[in-house]
């Protein structure tokens, strides 16, 4: 007997210890979740308050119409889900928008992806 482990939990505690921003949206681009890391980082313009929030909202009306295109390529196929989206040179990092899909493959949500692309500074396995 094959023994089920819900992963939800495991999921969820890789998001909440990511340095980087996550914020995951529904299908209808309201946000839905935010890590620590996104609250912090969008403090400015409403933190936690912007869960529940439309994600257009926080954007221009160019950049709510790339969210759209991206999430109608997303639809056109199950192999379509990360597309690059910018670098932010400031920062060092590259940016993709990344298709959350159920067990069968089919859309349920999107998120923004962080990459930095600086060297690490921390020692290695420095426990204190």
């Amino acid at each position: 007997m094959e023994k089920t482990i819900d992963l939800s939990k495991y999921f969820r505690s890789i998001a909440e210890q990511d340095r980087c921003a996550v914020v995951i949206c529904s299908l209808e681009h309201e946000i839905i979740y935010m890590n620590p890391a996104a609250i912090a980082r969008y403090a400015k313009q409403g933190g936690a308050e912007l869960i529940g929030q439309s994600l257009l909202d926080c954007h221009h009306a160019q950049s709510g119409e790339q969210i759209k295109k991206v999430v109608s390529w997303f639809q056109e196929s199950t192999e379509h889900n990360m597309i690059y989206t910018f670098h932010n040179e400031k920062e060092n990092k590259d940016v993709y928008m990344v298709a959350l899909r159920d067990e069968s493959g089919v859309l349920i949500g999107y998120y923004e992806k962080h990459e930095y692309r600086n060297i690490e500074k921390e020692k290695q396995y420095n426990y204190q």
